[in-house]
């Protein structure tokens, strides 16, 4: 069973997603920020991260540049709703930075799911 670490400030979005991806046959592991995430892989690396780009404490562009340093092959999805700027400049500079796939929020899950699939088959 593939293992994804899926790391997103919004509870509700978090525990929503987390359910999808159980029923989909992946063992989740949950992280509120970046910070949570980079200790979580730390303890035991994932398959796969899934992160939120705007978070408090650590947000996502500096959790893949951690996530890197520690692990450079890692397998990330970068997910945004935006913020200020809106998401297509958070995720085009998590893209520059190795995240393998990038989705802007709202995403059907089905989306989702083939990102997934495609960044996991390498």
């Amino acid at each position: 069973m593939k293992t994804i670490l899926l790391v997103d400030d919004d509870n509700d979005f978090r525990e929503t997603l987390g359910r999808v991806l159980a029923r989909a046959g992946y063992e989740v592991r949950q992280a509120t920020n970046g910070r949570e995430a980079v200790a979580s892989y730390r303890e035991a690396p994932s398959d796969l991260v899934i992160t939120d780009l705007i978070m408090p404490e650590r947000e996502g562009i500096e959790t893949i540049l951690e996530l890197r340093r520690l692990q450079p092959e890692v397998r990330v999805i970068a997910i945004s709703g935006g913020g200020r700027v809106g998401p297509g400049d958070y995720l085009r500079m998590a893209q520059s930075l190795g995240a393998q796939r990038t989705l802007s929020k709202p995403f059907p899950s089905d989306q989702l799911l083939k990102a997934i699939e495609e960044v996991l088959a390498g």
